[in-house]
């Protein structure tokens, strides 16, 4: 592996850097003979999407297969999108560690619902909500540190959005996951779901469309935070459309949809950790985190804030680092400032992944 050589302007610092890649880490130590691939921009660590789904297969649900999967991965690298949080895939993935020219990615393992709460084909159902513990202690051991649960979704014979799993439970639950070191996540649009979630100590909120002021202060008082996924938001109104069987189910998704940046703006005012995350796979193109941030930005969040969500502060808190001496060399170039520039931010210059050039 060759050493290469970067100057330009560092992020978060926003002050010049000059680095050195040895080795497929970051040095600030000058090497002689370096070769120079970057001698102005904007240089970031690598981005990440802290929701997405690297094995689901795009329009139809169920599992993709090992090309469309590795093409998903590709995707997100030629973004800048170097670290995934992998938030619950039917098919597994572990084969992509070895490849040294794919994102690192962190896995929840498989959703766990309840039989017909959720879309057919991802998640493991569960008949008996007291199976619940158990399956959780078998997805932390197959996941890397996240346990994703199924919070809410459409129950048909109510016809509006409601909570799978009873107050007892959820602690029972996400005590086992936190006895197994891991952390869990739960898929939440409406308000019902939530107090139990956020009481029974969850860690963090997938979408959080309901989140309301009361929810908002428990959120604070529990140190829960917040992946709001707005462009997977921004498909509410067609999600509702095609609920015509489904009246009170289809405006209470219009509602949440409609208040969705006054709602994460609250959020985020009131001091919860925010970070981005698209929701890709299903239904979202994957390679869309430039879209995510700009989104961020309209519900309140300034564009230092809003690249940070899907960068630096993501990283750390995910457990990874950023532009630190002997860290991974997973970084990001542009040629001008991608703060508050979605057209910047959406087509980087150059990307290094494990300190090889992977494109640029």
């Amino acid at each position: 592996m060759s050493t290469l050589h970067l100057r330009g302007i560092g992020l978060p610092a926003a002050q010049p850097i000059e680095l050195w890649i040895v080795d497929g880490k970051i040095s600030f130590e000058p090497v002689a003979g370096a070769e120079t691939v970057v001698d102005s921009g904007w240089i970031i660590p690598g981005l990440v999407d802290a929701h997405c789904h690297v094995g689901i297969r795009f329009g139809g649900g169920g599992g993709e297969s090992v090309d469309g999967l590795i093409a998903q991965a590709e995707t997100e690298r030629d973004a800048g999108v170097l670290l995934l949080r992998d938030a619950g895939s039917p098919v597994e993935t572990r084969f992509v560690d070895e490849r040294s020219d794919l994102p690192r990615i962190i896995r929840a393992g498989q959703h766990i619902a309840a039989p017909k709460r959720y879309i057919r084909g991802l998640p493991i159902d569960l008949d008996d909500e007291s199976q619940l513990p158990a399956e959780v202690v078998r997805q932390a051991r197959a996941g890397d540190g996240w346990v994703k649960l199924v919070g809410d979704w459409i129950d048909r014979s109510v016809g509006d959005l409601t909570p799978l799993w009873s107050d007892d439970i959820l602690v029972e639950a996400i005590a086992a996951a936190h006895a197994e070191g891991a952390r869990v996540t739960a898929h939440v649009f409406g308000e019902d779901a939530l107090p139990g979630l956020i009481k029974a100590g969850i860690d963090c909120i997938e979408h959080g469309t309901g989140l309301t002021d009361e929810t908002v202060e428990l959120m604070v008082a529990h140190g829960t935070v917040l992946v709001p996924t707005l462009i997977n938001i921004a498909t509410f109104p067609e999600i509702a459309d095609s609920a015509t069987n489904y009246p009170v189910y289809a405006a209470h998704m219009r509602d949440l949809y409609a208040r969705r940046y006054r709602t994460i703006g609250a959020a985020h005012d009131a001091g919860i950790p925010i970070y981005a995350g698209t929701d890709a796979g299903g239904s979202i193109v994957h390679g869309r985190i430039a879209d995510e941030i700009a989104e961020l930005e309209v519900a309140g969040l300034t564009a230092h804030q809003a690249l940070g969500s899907a960068c630096w502060d993501a990283r750390t808190w995910l457990g990874a680092q950023g532009l630190d001496d002997g860290s991974p060399a997973d970084l990001v170039v542009f040629d001008e400032d991608p703060r508050g520039n979605p057209a910047v931010l959406a087509k980087p210059t150059k990307v290094i992944l494990r300190g090889t050039v992977v494109k640029g």
